[in-house]
């Protein structure tokens, strides 16, 4: 499989970085509560932080570098907030953090541990650029502009129903599903974590001279948490990382 970020963002957001983590093999079926205990730990952690400062999301340093990338990308932020904002924003207002499953609450905290945006996407429904071959070894992902034949199907819609993006919107893509819409704004119902979920894409978006060593530092992370919560089920647990940049736009894992 691939992941790959087109020359038209790096065009317009060319200290863009993302770290890759793909695990196959795991047992989602089941709770973890060392993982529920780490989600819980982290929102609370972000709440007391927000209590004492007394500052919004969208006013935190570490939400700046991706408020300016989506006005570089044609995204309003103050319309379409980034996935760290939003969780922050979430948490700040005192709405929790819900436990969704624990390849996504292990994902959730550790983008609250470092505050940057980290995804989770099936990987066995990524397909070929022509849409065949579902989880197939050739099938992949990319970020790119977005195109008039591209179809998004928002959370919870029916099969059939689509918000579609606009032609050269940022999304993250597979073939012509469209996963993730505004880049990290959000996800779709397509290639959406499930409790019988067993091979996980996780990009971790962050920027070079910025906080690129915090991306490296969520991949090992990942890789050793994985292996201790994951891989114990008995199942063979495999995880492969790399990253991904404007000299670097592809990686096969």
């Amino acid at each position: 499989m691939y992941y790959e970020i087109s020359k038209e963002v790096f065009d317009k957001i060319p200290n863009f970085v993302c770290g890759v983590v793909a695990v196959q093999g795991i047992d989602n079926s089941k709770d973890v509560p060392a993982i529920t205990e780490m989600l819980e730990k982290y929102a609370a952690e972000c709440k007391a932080y927000f209590d004492a400062s007394g500052n919004k999301a969208k006013e935190d340093p570490c939400v700046a570098p991706y408020r300016d990338a989506f006005r570089e990308i044609g995204i309003n932020p103050n319309r379409y907030a980034c996935a760290i904002e939003a969780l922050m924003d979430r948490i700040a207002k005192g709405k929790g953090m819900p436990s969704i499953n624990p390849a996504v609450d292990l994902g959730n905290s550790l983008s609250l541990k470092y505050r940057i945006p980290i995804g989770a996407h099936d990987m066995y429904t990524f397909v070929r650029p022509d849409g065949t071959g579902r989880g197939a070894e050739d099938a992949g992902i990319s970020v790119r502009p977005a195109t008039a034949d591209d179809h998004f199907r928002p959370f919870g819609a029916p099969e059939g129903e689509f918000d579609d993006p606009e032609a050269g919107e940022i999304v993250y893509v597979s073939g012509n599903e469209v996963r993730t819409r505004r880049w990290t704004w959000r996800q779709s119902e397509m290639g959406k974590m499930q409790g019988s979920t067993s091979a996980v894409f996780y990009p971790i978006d962050g920027f070079a001279g910025f906080n690129d060593e915090d991306v490296k530092a969520v991949m090992k992370e990942f890789t050793e948490l994985l292996a201790n919560y994951f891989a114990k089920s008995g199942s063979r647990c495999t995880v492969a990382t790399g990253m991904v940049d404007k000299d670097n736009p592809r990686i096969e894992f």
